[in-house]
């Protein structure tokens, strides 16, 4: 099923509205310009196996752009748009785009870029003029909206958002199916019982992996999907009420922004909507999800999955009540929990995941971080640490470049930040290891408060020995600092990266 098929029964169904504005696209206008857009790449070239980038804000035309690729046979990168310039750029050549979209709200990182892209024959730009850029909007309008002589499947190309160094291109052959039919189950559908008439809320933003996904696969069945520009926690509440949404996806970051929102400003908006609410992305502390569950029902899903595609780990609310802390069980693969020799360790104790069965998946042009994903079975790994129960259930420890090693013991930050972000005054939280002369290690916590004018050393005192309550000594931090903001992605991955090196630079240029 495409939206073309949705477009010949109800050519007026909303394809996707932007929440903000209320601009709704319906069936008909999306397949429209998704067939100009198409035609505009066979016009200037773009052949089966090709490649796009698109560098975009949640922006009315990306459904459409990713529509023209996807019927044409062509790879397309979406790029978030709080990279650097010197990060896009790498994208954009590493993937070697010959058509790159922008618009003009991104005219700072991009103008620079005119020259330094060398297999990009066309750069195009919607909503202005920026220098260099053809303009979109102009170039389309041009194209007849009749379908390409020969449609095919696309894929979207997607990079890790590049919490270590820089993004990883995942790609993977096209699909040899004509466009539309089923190349893979559709997950919507199957496990969440989407449908026509459900209705979809995306508060991230649209390049991710999951909520490209998520909408692609509504768009595919005639779903409505409602699209944020950016993440409020009480305006979301009001997109469920105003929407009547049924199904949406969420990080655990944006349930936390929630449940700090006074109580009565929560219990004004009515989510009786709510199907299900799906989650991944990082760990959910057990107080918070317990909290979700109690406010939302059992309409809260979970998974574990990477844009490698290589396993999908999911359960739903009343599994996880019973298996408290558990993203769930493997769906389509096996698990594999190894210690650093390779070796399967027992249940209940801690090692790299590795996943089998579950799709094969190349780092493209990287044959080192391939080799390096890969154990001598052949499993591969997104380097995550976790351990399984006795029922098969999968639990996530942390990333295992975050692990401190402080005086020989083998320290998961995440426990502790599970612990600090369900103090009342805490919004945000970063917990890792910082140099430490007669220990190596030892653990360091920055956090953001509800209110930064509450930060004081009474209150990082207060902090810690909420933390000890909690938690063993050694796992709690030894020193609080305190930041306006913490440097987080918009689709709940922190870039703990940039907070640990800051920390070990200044300590390296103090010796």
């Amino acid at each position: 099923m495409t939206p073309g098929d949705v477009a010949k029964k109800e050519p007026n169904r909303a394809a996707y509205i932007m929440a903000e504005t209320g601009q709704a696209v319906s069936y008909s206008e999306l397949e429209d310009h998704a067939n100009q857009t198409a035609q505009l790449f066979r016009s200037l070239g773009l052949k089966r196996g090709d490649h796009i980038a698109i560098l975009l804000e949640n922006h009315p035309w990306f459904f459409k752009l990713c529509w023209a690729a996807q019927r044409s046979g062509i790879y397309y990168t979406a790029i978030s748009w709080r990279l650097q310039q010197n990060e896009v750029e790498y994208i954009v050549n590493n993937c070697e785009a010959k058509i790159f979209i922008t618009s003009v709200e991104r005219r700072e990182v991009v103008q620079p870029l005119i020259g330094s892209m060398p297999n990009v024959e066309h750069c195009f730009v919607l909503d202005g003029e920026i220098e260099g850029f053809e303009d979109w909007e102009a170039a389309v309008s041009k194209m007849p909206p009749q379908k390409i002589a020969d449609q095919c499947e696309g894929a979207a190309m997607l990079y890790s958002s590049g919490t270590t160094g820089y993004p990883k291109g995942v790609k993977r052959p096209l699909p040899e199916q004509e466009y539309g039919e089923e190349v893979a189950p559709n997950l919507m559908s199957v496990l969440y019982g989407a449908g026509e008439s459900s209705i979809y809320l995306s508060p991230a933003p649209l390049y991710h992996a999951a909520p490209l996904a998520f909408t692609m696969s509504c768009l595919r069945m005639g779903v409505t999907v409602v699209v944020m520009q950016h993440f409020e926690a009480e305006y979301a509440l009001q997109c469920i009420e105003d929407y009547r949404i049924t199904h949406s996806q969420w990080v655990p970051t944006m349930f936390v922004r929630m449940l700090k929102l006074p109580e009565e400003v929560r219990a004004k908006y009515d989510v009786s909507s709510l199907q299900v609410a799906i989650h991944a992305a990082a760990p959910c502390p057990i107080p918070i999800k317990e909290q979700m569950i109690s406010w939302w029902g059992k309409v809260i899903f979970e998974y574990y999955a990477g844009t490698e595609g290589n396993g999908f780990v999911q359960l739903n609310s009343d599994e996880w009540l019973s298996h408290k802390g558990s993203v769930g069980k493997p769906l389509n693969c096996e698990i594999h929990i190894c210690d650093d020799q390779g070796q399967e360790v027992p249940v209940g104790e801690s090692g790299t995941i590795y996943f089998s069965g579950g799709g094969e998946f190349e780092y493209y042009k990287d044959a080192e971080k391939t080799s390096g994903s890969r154990h001598e079975q052949g499993w591969s790994t997104l380097g995550d640490v976790g351990y399984l129960d006795e029922d098969g259930y999968l639990y996530l420890t942390d990333r295992k470049h975050f692990m401190i090693i402080s005086g020989g013991v083998n320290i998961y930050p995440q426990e502790a930040e599970n612990v600090l972000i369900n103090h009342q005054e805490v919004l945000d939280v970063a917990v890792f290891g910082v140099p430490n002369s007669d220990f190596g290690e030892e653990v360091k916590a920055v956090v953001q408060l509800k209110n930064h004018e509450n930060a004081s050393a009474m209150m990082e005192v207060e902090l810690m020995d909420y933390c000890r309550e909690h938690l063993s000594h050694i796992k709690c931090p030894r020193s609080i600092d305190f930041r306006e903001e913490l440097p987080r992605h918009p689709t709940g991955k922190l870039y703990k990266r940039l907070l640990k090196d800051e920390y070990w630079e200044k300590s390296e240029a103090s010796n």
